[in-house]
């Protein structure tokens, strides 16, 4: 549990100095949001007792990517992270709709296709948001999520 929080507070140190030192990057502002929700996510679920085998993972032959691919337990999990600045519009699970969800688990079936076939796996949400005044997200995990909307 401390190795985490070291590795964490390393990440943030280093990335508050490479934005200090380096050029700035030319990244889209909603992109660098969305990474810096996954590597949140990832830690929370670490935390969880999550152990993570797989970021961004990309199947060669399917569009789309899976955010995070953990275990957590004896379950395989497939995390789909979604990462908002507020909650004026819509909750940001609600992104994952139908549509997401047929091409996420598609992409799984991939990753799936490497592991014995009795695997026991599952689709997750997390949401980060970054609305806090404390600038800490705050995070939730929908486990189990059904596969039909």
């Amino acid at each position: 549990m401390l190795s985490g929080r070291i590795t964490h507070a390393t990440i943030r140190i280093l990335d508050w100095i490479a934005r200090r030192t380096l050029p700035p990057d030319s990244t889209a502002e909603h992109l660098r949001t969305g990474r810096r929700g996954e590597e949140d996510a990832y830690f929370h679920l670490r935390k969880l007792g999550y152990v993570m085998v797989a970021r961004n993972f990309r199947a060669p032959n399917r569009r789309g990517e899976i955010d995070l691919i953990g275990w957590h337990q004896e379950i395989l999990c497939f995390v789909e992270v979604k990462t908002r600045t507020t909650r004026d519009v819509k909750p940001a699970e609600a992104a994952v709709d139908r549509d997401k969800r047929r091409e996420l688990v598609a992409v799984a079936r991939e990753y799936l296709r490497h592991l014995p076939a009795s695997c026991p796996w599952r689709l997750e949400i997390v949401s980060v948001y970054y609305d806090q005044p404390t600038g800490q997200p705050q995070i939730e995990l929908f486990r189990n999520i059904h596969l039909e909307a």
